[in-house]
């Protein structure tokens, strides 16, 4: 059985709601994980930052707003009254969910429920417009099996459980339809997978079932080997194994959710990434097969600080580096990259908000100097020290370009340079040049 997960870009409107369905009823069995339509979680975030706020008469602005909009979407969509009459009410029944929020005291736990209708709604679209077509689905809801412990790490245990026990009371159905991005936490409370988390969801589904492949659809055809947005003449990517895509997920690549290759990896599932609009398209194929001699992407990462520790020498090495790690992970500071000298460290950072407390203290024992608005360059593909050639080709690519910061030796996939964000351009369409 293979596992979908349908991008909202996919089901943004009525008619690519009904190409979707199209596509995927194929007559084979299978889950499909579906995303919120486009655009809609960020109105509910917004509606969320207005209740944080107080501003309860924006946030019934947006609520009506969202409605209507649905509403036509329904009325678009469906053929017949009885189906779009359990549409709107069910439908409905999640604004009505929203909007008892507005006049209550509004905390995190009460953003997360606002955050889960999105999915739920376009859940139930395709489901009940599904059934209206004489496919036989049923909707498994995500809020039931999809779990995560007291360390946030997803219950496989309790998703195997409780997903097969779904599935054995509806062994005929044609099509499983559940809800991406959504789950419980460990205390019951509604949570979710954070931006993205439907490819997440797809993915532990497909490991708790042994799929056979997921699927990943969205509106674009593959992962390309550089960021179509900065540089011209891109090519889709047809494969890169799992270490690659990994890469290529954490350093840039929106279209897939960096915490959704470890599952596939570790079960050898296939993920293949498709386009809906193109749906011959061969897409990227991600597998633990590995391409020798090549290199594949480059992309980039924004919003990067850099942080440059020199130590005041009133510790020794050892030590030195032990205290600088040691006061990241206190303040829970993830280091994306890092260099290393003798008497200094230079690291680099996607978030900063707790940065002060961490100089203040590393501040006792060094010189500390902080650059904001940096980009990571992660050039990735088979870069095993024996392919000689490949670094002095990326660095000279960049001979015009001020580097910060090199990391190289940490990973056999890949390469990453550190550059003000005012270069990414330029560095990206150099890179492309010398490299493919």
């Amino acid at each position: 059985m293979k596992v979908l997960k349908i991008g909202g870009s996919s089901v943004s409107s009525a008619q690519r709601m009904k190409d979707v369905a199209t596509l995927i009823n194929d007559g084979k069995q299978k889950i499909v994980v579906v995303s919120a339509l486009a655009g809609t979680t960020d109105s509910l975030a917004e509606i969320a930052m207005c209740l944080y706020n107080n501003e309860q008469k924006g946030a019934s602005n947006i609520i009506n707003s969202l409605k209507l909009s649905y509403l036509s979407h329904i009325d678009e969509l469906y053929e017949t009254g009885e189906f779009r009459q359990k549409t709107i009410e069910t439908v409905m029944s999640c604004f009505m969910k929203i909007e008892s929020f507005v006049s209550e005291p509004f905390s995190a736990l009460e953003e997360k429920e606002v955050l889960a209708q999105g999915e739920l709604i376009a859940a139930s679209m395709i489901h009940f417009y599904l059934q209206e077509q004489g496919v036989n689905t049923c909707l498994l809801p995500a809020l039931d099996f999809m779990r995560t412990k007291k360390n946030s790490v997803p219950d496989m245990d309790y998703l195997k459980e409780h997903l097969g026990k779904f599935m054995k009371r509806h062994p005929d159905a044609a099509m499983y339809i559940t809800q991406g991005y959504i789950c419980r936490n460990a205390y019951g409370h509604i949570d979710n997978l954070q931006r993205g988390g439907s490819d997440y969801t797809a993915s532990l589904i497909g490991a708790a079932i042994e799929a056979e492949e997921i699927q990943i659809w969205t509106n674009i055809d593959g992962i390309h080997n550089n960021d179509p947005r900065f540089v011209e003449n891109t090519a889709p990517v047809s494969q890169l194994n799992f270490d690659e895509a990994a890469k290529v997920a954490h350093f840039g690549a929106k279209i897939l959710h960096p915490a959704c290759i470890l599952p596939a990896k570790q079960h050898h599932i296939p993920v293949r990434l498709l386009n809906t609009l193109q749906p011959s398209a061969p897409g990227t194929l991600i597998s633990d097969v590995a391409e020798k001699g090549k290199i594949k992407v480059v992309a980039a990462k924004d919003h990067i600080t850099y942080v440059k520790i020199k130590s005041y020498n009133s510790l020794q090495t050892p030590q030195f580096l032990s205290k600088v790690f040691d006061t990241f992970s206190k303040y829970l500071t993830p280091i994306d990259l890092v260099t290393t000298s003798d008497v200094g460290v230079a690291v680099a950072i996607d978030n900063n908000v707790q940065l002060s407390e961490i100089v203040h203290e590393i501040e006792r024992d060094a010189s500390v100097t902080v650059e904001e608005d940096m980009v990571v360059l992660c050039v990735v593909g088979d870069l095993e020290c024996e392919n000689i050639g490949f670094p002095a080709k990326i660095i000279d690519a960049l001979r015009d370009i001020p580097v910060r910061m090199i990391s190289y030796g940490g990973s056999n996939s890949n390469v990453s340079i550190l550059v003000r964000s005012e270069f990414k351009r330029q560095a990206l369409q150099m890179l492309s040049d010398k490299l493919f």
